[in-house]
């Protein structure tokens, strides 16, 4: 096996792994992964247009109204007017949504924690540096 191939099987190893653990974490709390991602990219970014939130999450404008719909009726969103477009509508965290955005980020931040917990100093900046210049490619 050639290093090419060992690394993308680790890669994709990691992601079933990380994708499994997501998943088991948001069916706890009765949500979606895409309906939990929607709270994340809000709890970073804060009240955003629908178009960027969808650009955002690489969805469309009619995925993400349905998907809105939902989280609103759930109380973890709400819309308002944009407070110099008229034409926009902003989608913002509830309480509720923001509550559990932050629980969900200290469940990655633990989870961050315990997978690196046997790293080096060093391995962990060799990490952060080779994350950043992976995600810079997408």
């Amino acid at each position: 096996m050639t290093n090419s191939e060992k690394l993308t099987q680790l890669i994709v190893e990691f992601y079933e792994k990380l994708s499994s653990w997501e998943h088991s974490v948001v069916r706890d709390k009765g949500l979606t992964l895409p309906q939990m991602h929607t709270l994340e990219i809000l709890g970073i970014h804060e009240a955003l247009r629908m178009k960027e939130l969808a650009e955002k999450m690489g969805v469309t404008t009619g995925t993400l109204t349905v998907m809105v719909d939902r989280l609103e009726k759930n109380g973890m969103v709400r819309r308002r007017p944009h407070e110099t477009d008229r034409r926009s509508i902003l989608v913002e965290l509830t309480d509720a949504g923001f509550e559990l955005f932050l629980e969900h980020d200290k469940l990655h931040e633990q989870l961050t924690e315990d997978i690196t917990s046997t790293l080096t100093e060093a391995e962990r900046e060799g990490l952060t540096a080779s994350l950043k210049k992976m995600n810079e490619e997408f």
